[in-house]
């Protein structure tokens, strides 16, 4: 018989909120968490908002000396597993260690680490590098410290697929378990990358929202005034078990993962695939992976990034698998709120959607005014709504057309 796989615990780090409640009740109030960036002078870039976490503290999770040889972004990994398995109740003990593992995604890894070490190169010479500047930037870092953290011995990978990483580690750790090689996973994603080259680099790309003299209005997915993504920062980790192991420790659950599809569109390096294509077979797979028919998805967290190609091909690519069910879906786009988090983005989505189907809650697309070219959905717009959502399907694209979705399930 076929292992269920549950979501147990969620754990965040965000600008609107570092507890799993704050961030989730920001969420349902339509709040924005993105602001003008204070890291670094952005003046003279072309996009100078983002939803950047101010007084970030790792203290209550790290020692101070140890955060200083650790990458902000495994800083954000560490803080949100460990809260995931607080929210979890779940401890990993030597009893149970070998059977807990732990897949964290990254698009970049350690980008502030690498900034600095370099500048360090170029002005001071190689003998002023840092022995951890290695350690600390590779972006299989993350998972590996949530794993010295947390005391999980089982499985331990990163995935790097871009803006889809984080959903392909979710989708890969609920795969892990429905194989039978672990009955506890970590998964999830982390990026830190609000940093003078990351934003110069997508900004130069014109991928971002310029929109500088209005942070929360920036990012408006599907609506007629979008104009580029607004970069974000932070993670968003789930704890998965098998059922039988989540009834008997008595855990508390959250939702239920019951599919997984990935795709490559095997187009263009950054564009998505014309009409959406490498999404469409995406959301196919995970929904067939699931045992679904289109129809019983009631909820979509949408890739929907604010830009011009994404939320017009994503909104056609819908269209083509749904067919009239499109029209009666709700679908959303929590970037609105949330900036796009990158590596990270599904994490945080995953997460967003599982809390929508345990509650009924359908999270709102703030700044939706009028809606774009071929974006005809109903993308719930402005305010959270209610509505009895049994299926939830969380879409995340990626530079390179890499596509991961996982299909959230209410838990029965």
């Amino acid at each position: 018989m076929s292992k269920r796989v549950v979501i147990t615990g969620a754990g965040v780090v965000h600008a609107l909120g570092t507890e799993l409640e704050e961030f989730w009740e920001n969420i349902k109030s339509g709040k924005s968490g993105v602001s003008r960036i204070e890291n670094f002078d952005a003046s003279d870039f072309p996009s100078q908002i983002g939803a950047e976490i101010k007084d970030f503290d790792p203290g209550e999770y790290i020692e101070r000396k140890e955060a200083k040889r650790l990458a902000l972004y495994s800083q954000y990994a560490i803080v949100s597993a460990m809260k995931a398995l607080e929210n979890a109740d779940l401890e990993i003990t030597d009893e149970i260690a070998d059977r807990a593992g732990v897949i964290v995604g990254s698009g970049i890894g350690g980008i502030e680490v690498f900034e600095e070490q370099v500048a360090k190169l170029n002005k001071r010479g190689p003998r002023r590098v840092s022995p951890f500047f290695i350690p600390m930037m590779i972006s299989n870092m993350a998972a590996g410290n949530v794993a010295i953290y947390s005391g999980a011995k089982g499985p331990n990978m990163n995935t790097v697929t871009a803006c889809a990483s984080a959903t392909t580690a979710i989708g890969e750790a609920f795969e892990t378990i429905k194989r039978g090689a672990a009955d506890i996973m970590i998964a999830g994603g982390t990026e830190a990358s609000i940093t003078p080259s990351a934003v110069a680099g997508f900004g130069n790309m014109k991928a971002l929202s310029t929109r500088n003299d209005e942070p929360e209005k920036a990012s408006r997915p599907f609506d007629k005034d979008r104009d580029g993504f607004v970069i974000g920062e932070g993670s968003g980790i789930v704890i998965l078990e098998t059922l039988e192991n989540a009834k008997k420790r008595g855990a508390n659950i959250i939702a239920e993962v019951v599919g997984y599809g990935a795709s490559g569109d095997a187009y263009h390096i950054t564009s998505p695939a014309p009409e959406g294509e490498g999404a469409v077979r995406a959301m196919k797979a995970a929904i067939d992976r699931a045992g679904l028919a289109p129809e019983e998805i009631n909820y979509i967290n949408a890739h929907g990034t604010s830009t011009p190609l994404n939320d017009k091909y994503e909104s056609t690519a819908i269209k083509n698998l749904f067919g009239d069910h499109a029209y009666k879906l709700k679908v959303s786009s929590t970037k609105s709120m949330t900036g796009h988090l990158l590596g990270a983005a599904g994490g945080v989505e995953a997460i967003i959607s599982a809390m929508a189907v345990n509650e009924n809650i359908v999270p709102p697309t703030i700044n939706f005014e009028e809606a774009g070219e071929g974006c005809d959905l109903n993308y719930q717009p402005n305010q959270a709504g209610e509505a009895e959502l049994n299926a939830a399907l969380s879409n995340s694209f990626g530079f390179g057309g890499q596509n991961a979705c996982v299909v959230i399930k209410k838990y029965k």
